[in-house]
């Protein structure tokens, strides 16, 4: 189901994010459950659940919109990828983005930098999520595609598969 069309049938309920966020995979459309991870300039958590399996699974990522460095990056996103992850929504930056776009793989973010950021463990997960306004819980369903991007909470999921 596209954007659009959840939006026309939750209405206010289906709140959806900025379009500041940019489409940086190959994959324009994709949709899962929301993983969260609430970071800053540290991608210790994100490292740590590329390794789980994601297959229907999108990771959200708050990284407080901090444009000093990328919380993804072309290394971390092919581990996803190979773990089944669907895609990547940040309220940050990622970088590698020509490797990144070839890949078949959702990401969405603010933008790109080029430097990564640091490792010291700190961040945490299974958290909702603020992106830019848009609250995110775990467990929500988030879809996006050339439309943007739309989350649709636990309680509103049965209306859509009606």
């Amino acid at each position: 189901m596209n954007t659009t069309n959840i939006c026309d049938r939750l209405g206010e309920r289906a709140p959806f994010l900025s379009p500041a966020f940019q489409n940086y995979g190959g994959k324009p459309s994709f949709h899962g459950e929301a993983v969260t991870i609430k970071c800053f300039e540290d991608s210790s958590r994100v490292k740590e659940l590329i390794t789980t399996p994601g297959h229907g699974k999108v990771m959200v990522i708050d990284a407080g919109a901090s444009p000093r460095c990328a919380v993804l990056g072309d290394v971390s996103a092919k581990i996803a990828l190979d773990n089944g992850w669907e895609g990547f929504i940040i309220h940050g930056y990622m970088r590698d983005v020509a490797a990144i776009s070839a890949m078949p793989l959702g990401v969405r973010a603010l933008g790109v930098v080029p430097r990564g950021s640091t490792r010291r463990g700190e961040g945490v997960t299974g958290v909702a999520v603020d992106l830019g306004g848009v609250v995110c819980q775990p467990g929500d369903r988030v879809f996006a595609d050339e439309n943007g991007i739309v989350v649709v909470r636990q309680e509103d999921r049965a209306e859509l598969e009606r």
